[in-house]
């Protein structure tokens, strides 16, 4: 049976081959601990952690030193959440986040409000974005963290970034920023962003599932983190485990891969996704969530008016894989507390799709998609005013 075209890549991406290809050793020839520096074993192991680690740095403008594996975007998250609020607790237990954040974020903040922080959700716009007069206004004295993803997972909306780091920077307040939708789709400079502490991963750009970073800046400020996973000291005490050579490998030729394509892949992933809003646009039912230009080039996240989501869904399902929110909760039956966020009502909201556009989509399957969502949406219609 032929398999649903897939344009669910903010959920995650195929193994690109020249990835596959760079990994493939590090499983049976070059097999060693990184941490292993008595043998040769060790040695080509290390070496291989090394490049791979100076290559993810250079790609953000920091330095290798200040980059700590971990095994993906949501321990990084954990990791710079609660990691600042245990080293920080003294000088002050507030925290400031968004309410259209990934779980993954909004779940440690949640744990630390048991612990007796204090944390602040900001309201977005109706577009998404992030009011930054309204930021500025809720850092406090006791404020020890600002966390504002980079780009968001389902409705692709790119937060700015650059100011947001410039208000924390003012007012000696660190700055997070989750960037596992960002990495590699749009230019990230740790320096002139003022970003202190930033979560990435590997599988949204090609690269292994289970393999992620968090930057952490070393010099103005030098950023002190407690350590949320014990037993080994590695990465220099911040994250114990043996580092899994094989996927760091691949995490730094993805994002190799993918910076060294970023213009021309996203100028393709924008040109498909206007093409496939305007093939939607037919419709008069359809809602576009989030900010029209400010957003990930691949990302489109519509809501039909008046159509059932589910029904939608299972109308979909034969020839196009997408998701109605985001991959961590699409088993839920609540709906997306981002598009709630937005001014949605829970029908709306159910009522939305999440179209992920990547390097190997073309406008032939673009077209089939848009016929295929077309029809389907007008054959709920007509069937629900029959």
């Amino acid at each position: 049976m032929r398999k649903p075209i897939y344009l669910d890549c903010h959920a995650t991406t195929p193994v690109d081959e020249r990835v596959l290809d760079a990994m493939l050793p590090y499983f049976r020839e070059v097999f060693g601990n990184p941490a292993s520096l008595g043998h040769l074993y060790g040695w080509e192991a290390e070496s291989a952690v090394k490049l791979a680690r100076e290559a993810i740095a250079q790609s953000i403008n920091a330095t290798r030193e200040e980059i700590v594996f971990t095994s993906g975007a949501t321990e990084a998250n954990n990791l710079a959440i609660k990691g600042v609020a245990e080293a920080y607790h003294q000088r002050g237990r507030h925290l400031i986040t968004v309410q259209t954040e990934h779980s993954a974020v909004l779940d440690p903040c949640a744990y630390l409000q048991t612990l007796g922080f204090e944390i602040t959700y900001l309201n977005v716009q109706s577009d998404g974005l992030v009011d930054l007069q309204q930021l500025q206004q809720a850092i406090r004295d006791d404020t020890i963290l600002v966390s504002v993803m980079a780009a968001n997972n389902e409705i692709g909306v790119l937060q700015p970034i650059a100011e947001i780091g410039q208000i924390c920077h003012d007012r000696q307040v660190l700055f997070h920023t989750d960037a596992a939708q960002a990495i590699g789709k749009i230019p990230l400079n740790v320096e002139s962003m003022n970003i202190d502490l930033m979560s990435l991963t590997a599988h949204k750009i090609y690269g292994a599932k289970g393999i992620g970073a968090l930057y952490v800046r070393r010099r103005n400020p030098r950023v002190n983190l407690a350590p949320q996973l014990h037993g080994g000291g590695h990465e220099r005490g911040r994250r114990s485990g043996t580092l899994y050579t094989p996927q760091i490998v691949s995490f730094a030729k993805a994002l190799e891969i993918a910076i060294a394509n970023q213009a021309s892949e996203q100028k393709q992933a924008l040109h498909l996704r206007q093409h496939l809003w305007q093939r939607l646009s037919e419709l008069e039912q359809i809602k576009l969530n989030g900010h029209p230009t400010q957003r990930l080039a691949g990302n489109l996240n519509v809501s039909f008016i008046g159509i059932n989501g589910q029904a939608l869904m299972l109308a979909l399902q034969p020839v196009v894989a997408v998701s109605s929110g985001s991959a961590c909760s699409s088993a839920k039956t609540s709906p997306s507390h981002v598009l709630l966020a937005l001014g949605h009502s829970p029908e709306l909201a159910h009522a939305s799709i999440r179209f992920g556009i990547g390097r190997f989509n073309d406008l032939e399957q673009i077209n089939i998609v848009a016929n295929h969502v077309i029809n389907s949406v007008r054959s709920l219609s007509n069937r629900k005013n029959q």
